[in-house]
């Protein structure tokens, strides 16, 4: 996905929030494999709609990972496969993105959230932990708030923003959007040579890097092996309708804000003082929101353990990988 446009989803949406009812299938070179250790299968959540489910097997609770908006279940590939050892780990790729198919009948936080439901029924899941990034955090408080019992707990991935908790006393989604700070240069031609060299790109600009399968998903290959253009998925038209505001999250939940939000290396680096300026106005005003809405959930959910990680970014299980590990296990670990 390229800088801008995970940029917008970071502000607008996915980070406070990441067409034809068929499915999509990404062009992949028939050479490249996946080398994350997962099965893929798709479940039927609705007419002409399946959804793609990745398995990284392990043995204990079941643990469900959702993305945030635009991403794939590929984006944890590198990710899940560090929790097997203590869970039997899945991910859910959402209606209208990736190879998932998609139909807009119907939207809106609880039509997501029973797309969730029915692939835990096809799953036969017991009382699994569902983790969220992003705005999956609506569908994860649309599932604990109409149907407690389904699930044993919650793990909001920066996903913890007004549309996952709204009682009225923390900032509203219109704030979070309205603030915005500078933004990395785009990918030049060397950087679309290879996927491999599209991931130096982030590396280079963000400290860390996405899985090559969820850019495969994100972006064509060329004949030649070069990265096309960026795939536009149908989902992105509805992911934002429907929100509703939960005021109760009646299940325990770990809550993980990245706070105060780092920028990415580029930034940390860059000598530029109309960047560094920029950075500062944003980091100020982005802080001040964030911990306003960390505050509420903390008073507001009895049932939530709310986390701070200082210099992490958005995608926080990336860029702080080692800390959400360790939050995780913590929390999870104490669960009955």
């Amino acid at each position: 996905m390229d800088t801008s446009l995970r940029r917008f989803i970071v502000l607008a949406s996915s980070f406070l929030l990441g067409a034809l009812a068929i499915p999509l299938y990404s062009q992949q070179p028939a050479t490249w494999k996946d080398p994350s250790p997962h099965v893929t299968r798709f479940v039927t959540v609705d007419t002409n709609v399946r959804l793609e489910v990745l398995d990284w097997g392990g043995t204990g609770r079941p643990l469900v990972l959702l993305a945030g908006g635009g991403d794939t279940a590929h984006v944890f590939d590198d990710f899940a496969p560090k929790l097997t050892d203590s869970f039997h780990v899945y991910g859910i790729t959402r209606r209208g993105f990736g190879e998932s198919g998609y139909s807009a009948t119907e939207v809106g936080a609880d039509r997501l959230g029973d797309d969730v439901l029915a692939v835990l029924d096809a799953l036969k899941l017991d009382r699994p932990v569902l983790a969220g990034h992003s705005i999956a955090g609506e569908e994860m408080s649309s599932i604990a708030s109409r149907y407690p019992g389904r699930v044993a707990a919650l793990v909001y991935l920066e996903a913890g923003y007004p549309y996952a908790f709204d009682n009225g006393k923390g900032p509203t989604m219109k704030q979070f959007g309205d603030i915005s700070g500078p933004q990395p240069p785009p990918p030049d031609e060397s950087d679309l040579a290879s996927f491999g060299a599209l991931q130096q790109y982030y590396r280079r600009v963000l400290g860390f890097t996405y899985p090559e399968a969820e850019l495969r998903q994100q972006w064509d290959t060329t004949p030649d092996g070069r990265i096309g253009k960026q795939r536009d998925f149908p989902g992105y038209a509805t992911l934002m309708e429907g929100m509703k505001k939960f005021t109760d999250i009646p299940v325990p939940a770990l809550v993980i804000f990245a706070n105060p939000h780092g920028q990415g290396v580029w930034v940390d680096n860059s000598t530029d003082p109309k960047v560094r300026a920029a950075a500062q106005t944003y980091s100020a005003a982005l802080t001040a929101l964030t911990e306003s809405q960390a505050a509420a959930f903390e008073s507001g959910v009895p049932t939530a353990r709310v986390v701070r990680l200082p210099g992490a970014q958005h995608y926080v299980y990336l860029s702080n990988e080692a800390d959400v590990l360790r939050e995780m296990r913590s929390f999870l670990g104490g669960l009955r």
